[in-house]
């Protein structure tokens, strides 16, 4: 196999457009009626007679009556917290949805703003194997991304038939790669095969879509994949049954993914208990990992690095070292150097390995 080639074909898979997009999107079958919404959506501002809900009503409040009424209301609020002798606050004063909306004030801040109960994406079925696990597709508007953003969804064996929750892995491409990737290295038929020997839990497996670019899992510009993770795991706790607490969440990549994963889990020690790089690097994250030390040496962190002998893109030399790092801050890290090269097919290899690894340390929360 042509090295130059084994490495554009795991970075790029080529024509492939992204779920939600093109002529892909206007095929994709409805979603199943069993795809639940945790919590439920709330439904559109209350129509007005003649006027259908979720459209702004242009009818006789002008904003003079709007800002007295909204006065009235504050000072309502007022009175009312006095006589009880309760402390103010925003939410007290605002409501909590108001509040909560008035809390965010920069939509491109490194932190990622709540998203409405209105904006969540719907999942659509894109197939179902033998083994009854499928994988669904979202897509909606991300203001990380300042556009859209997307995924795929792993829903385990018996998903359609349970009340349990599920704990959940994130995972992230290479650089100019797609969330499909997996697919393409056996992720569904591994997890298959794993959670029917009960060697890992069933969980959800949730594989995000990045834009293409230099910039995959960072906030550069106004384009802040970093939190684009965070705010997909945020909506994906709202959507899906998962375990949603730090316990419960896995966050692993492959190539410049693995450095997405690392640069992720570290700068949101409180929300991955799991993280894993596939062939990736580390640049710049030392400073991160010295920040977590309180954090690591209290909640702990279970941590895998590996690379590939032959790998021309990523230096293998830099797994144990930043292992060492990471046992050095408080974390339970482990490393490997595996024969092959920067490819797809060192990643099919080493599949099972890895969420061996990942669903073993989630087991306590499932």
């Amino acid at each position: 196999m042509n090295p130059s080639r084994t490495q554009l074909w795991m970075e790029s898979m080529g024509d492939w457009s992204w779920p939600g997009r093109g002529a892909a999107s206007e095929s994709a079958p409805l979603p199943p009626a069993w795809v639940p919404a945790f919590p439920p959506r709330l439904e559109p501002a209350m129509a007005v007679a003649g006027h259908p809900a979720g459209i702004p009503w242009q009818g006789r409040a002008t904003p003079r009556r709007l800002l007295l009424a909204v006065l009235l209301s504050a000072l309502a609020a007022v009175s009312v917290a006095l006589a009880a002798k309760r402390p103010l606050g925003l939410e007290r004063i605002l409501g909590a949805d108001a509040a909560s909306r008035a809390a965010v004030t920069d939509t491109t801040s490194t932190t990622p703003a709540a998203v409405s109960q209105e904006s969540l994406p719907t999942l659509a079925s894109v197939s179902q194997d033998a083994a009854g696990s499928s994988i669904d597709q979202a897509s909606y508007s991300s203001r990380a991304l300042g556009g859209q953003g997307s995924f795929l969804v792993y829903l385990p064996p018996g998903y359609a038939s349970t009340t349990r929750h599920y704990p959940a892995l994130y995972l992230l491409h290479g650089q100019n790669g797609h969330a499909n990737a997996f697919l393409q290295i056996g992720l569904q038929d591994s997890l298959d095969r794993l959670i029917a020997h009960r060697a890992i839990p069933p969980m959800i497996a949730v594989m995000i879509q990045d834009a293409s670019g230099n910039n995959n899992w960072q906030n550069i510009g106004r384009r802040h994949s970093e939190s684009y993770v965070l705010e997909i795991q945020r909506l994906v706790d709202r959507m899906l049954p998962t375990i949603a607490t730090r316990a419960g969440r896995a966050i692993a990549g492959s190539s410049k993914g693995g450095y997405g994963a690392m640069r992720v889990a570290l700068g949101s020690p409180h929300r991955f208990a799991v993280v894993e790089s596939w062939l990736g690097f580390f640049d710049g994250l030392g400073g991160r990992l010295r920040g977590d030390v309180p954090v690591l040496s209290r909640l702990g962190l279970r941590a895998f690095v590996y690379g590939a002998e032959s790998d021309s893109a990523a230096n293998p030399a830099e797994d144990p070292a930043f292992a060492a790092r990471l046992r050095a801050a408080g974390a339970s890290a482990e490393s490997a150097v595996y024969p092959g090269g920067h490819s797809l097919e060192t990643l099919s290899e080493h599949l099972d390995a890895m969420l061996l690894f990942a669903g073993r340390a989630l087991f306590g929360a499932g």
